[in-house]
């Protein structure tokens, strides 16, 4: 029986610590969290803030290793493997008080399950969620699902009375522009609580001593303030000033000169994420283009598109090594990575050009490329660098950079012909990257598939790799799955992203691959 349990003392015992210890840390990077309703958006930023405030049954820590959260062990019913068992942490209070029961998680996960919700995506498989006893939930999928706690990693709890006494009862329709009293405050049982909260500007926490793991982390800090600054020259100024202790996200150009300076360090490692160019494959027509039908959706094109944008040179140039081209939007340490297929070809402008000839467009298009300025590091240079790149196989790009929360709200709503995104593999599985990216946009699958692409045995393959539980047998799935849509020229990737975050040279914390700080573990040296 696969099983996962917490013994009673056993988490790091090395860490078990000081909430004695009382500090404030002044926390910045380009980007807010765009809501604290914690169903609403599956987006990396807006999960490092309410990592802070709300608790996971199952989180991964800064090593990206599964740990217990409000769920003490986890376990397929010995009777039925279509039912998951979670056994849910007793003795845990929400910040304004009320206790956790089983009711309170049956209502999370299906709250999480509404149309409005982003991260329903990562529930497609459940059939049903319901409360054995006040301690006991048992989620049964439609099939036999290995990988389901894999899935809860950023699956907030929230109070299902609380929800009910504010209305909140359904996530926020962000794509709407809905303004719901959960979008600014939050009421959840993890290590800081919100006391006041300026969407953009300033956010402020504090420690909460009624913490399930107060003796388990080392919860140094007493009040976290989070101050983002979409300015990068800015943002490094507040640092090197004092004004703020750490840095997510250092700008490439300024890493060598933080990790310089009297009292700063850098702390670097590889980011779960991949960097990549989408287009609209499925409309008749574009909407930006200047022709009367879509290019895009020629396979040719694509290749052309993919031999002229250089990996290499925006490596060198935009990301000034801190990169990793890639030609595959799954980074090595994700199941069903392959060497081979994210092998990245020579730019060769000579073949490109020819292959739009072929495909009829000889003489170029103009189309619009949609771009975030502060989300993915680099993010604007990066599709500067594309501009010109295409400008040499005849594609006229008009650029439009502009702040995420436009860019992700006007995505959503499939206005674009031609964008930026970042993808994080948060289970650590392809099956996550297929059911969102590349699967047809129907249901609750495809959420994040902008494209247009499908194809019936994507689907099929998506469908079964999230199902199967023998190893080999699933491998084989993924493994024909990537085949397929690296054929196809889907997407364009660019590069897995690297990380650098910079400190004060006092504070003990390392980078997550996830770019998602776990503040309850940092300590400061004496």
């Amino acid at each position: 029986m696969l099983r996962k349990t917490l013994l009673a003392g056993a988490v790091a015992a090395a860490m078990v610590a000081s909430a004695a210890h009382a500090e404030t840390l002044r926390w910045t990077r380009s980007a807010d969290g765009l809501t604290l309703d914690p169903h609403s958006q599956n987006e990396g930023p807006t999960h490092a803030l309410n990592h802070q405030i709300f608790d996971t049954l199952v989180y991964q820590d800064m090593d990206v290793e599964y740990q217990p959260g409000l769920a003490t062990e986890w376990y397929v019913h010995e009777d039925d493997p279509h039912v998951w068992v979670f056994k849910i942490r007793e003795g845990v209070t929400f910040h304004e008080g009320q206790a956790l029961t089983a009711d309170d998680v049956v209502f999370s996960l299906n709250r999480a399950r509404h149309e409005n919700a982003d991260m329903r995506g990562l529930l497609t498989s459940i059939k049903e969620v319901r409360a054995a006893d006040d301690t006991t939930v048992h989620v049964e999928t439609h099939d036999p699902n290995p990988l389901l706690p894999n899935n809860f990693t950023n699956l907030f709890i929230m109070s299902r009375a609380w929800a009910e006494e504010h209305g909140v009862e359904e996530p926020q329709n962000y794509a709407a522009g809905e303004e719901t009293y959960a979008v600014r405050n939050a009421n959840g049982t993890g290590p800081f609580r919100v006391v006041s909260r300026e969407p953009d500007v300033r956010t402020v926490l504090e420690r909460n001593d009624d913490y399930w793991g107060i003796d388990h982390y080392p919860m140094e800090i007493s009040e976290l303030i989070f101050t983002p600054i979409e300015s990068a020259a800015t943002r490094v100024a507040a640092l090197l000033s004092g004004e703020v202790d750490l840095l997510q996200e250092t700008p490439v150009q300024d890493i060598e000169r933080l990790g310089n300076a009297p009292g700063l360090k850098n702390e670097q490692g590889a980011e779960n994420r991949t960097i990549f160019l989408g287009m609209d494959l499925g409309s008749a027509e574009l909407r930006t283009a200047d022709t009367d039908d879509n290019p895009f959706a020629d396979r040719r094109v694509r290749e052309a598109i993919d031999l002229a944008v250089d990996q290499s040179t925006i490596q060198v140039a935009v990301m000034r090594g801190n990169s990793q081209p890639a030609g595959m939007i799954a980074p090595p340490f994700v199941n069903g990575y392959s060497e081979e297929l994210d092998a990245v070809l020579p730019a060769d402008i000579g073949r490109a050009q020819e292959l739009m000839a072929e495909a009829g467009y000889g003489d170029g298009f103009r189309v619009t490329l949609q771009c975030p300025n502060d989300r993915y590091v680099n993010d604007e240079q990066i599709c500067q660098a594309v501009v010109s790149m295409l400008a040499r196989i005849g594609i006229t790009v008009d650029l439009v950079a502009q702040t995420r929360s436009l860019h992700f709200a006007e995505l959503a709503r499939e206005e674009y012909d031609f964008y930026m995104l970042g993808w994080g593999v948060p289970t650590m599985d392809s099956e996550y990257v297929f059911n969102y990216l590349y699967h047809t946009k129907a249901g609750d699958r495809g959420s994040w598939n902008f494209t247009g692409y499908s194809d019936e045995r994507v689907d099929e393959l998506t469908v079964a790799m999230g199902q199967e539980t023998d190893i080999e047998a699933r491998n084989a799935m993924i493994e024909e799955a990537w085949q397929i849509v690296h054929d196809e020229i889907v997407y364009i990737p660019i590069h897995h992203q690297m990380l650098t975050w910079s400190m004060r040279d006092d504070i003990d914390f390392k980078v997550q691959s996830e770019n998602t700080p776990h503040f309850k573990y940092l300590k400061f040296n004496d």
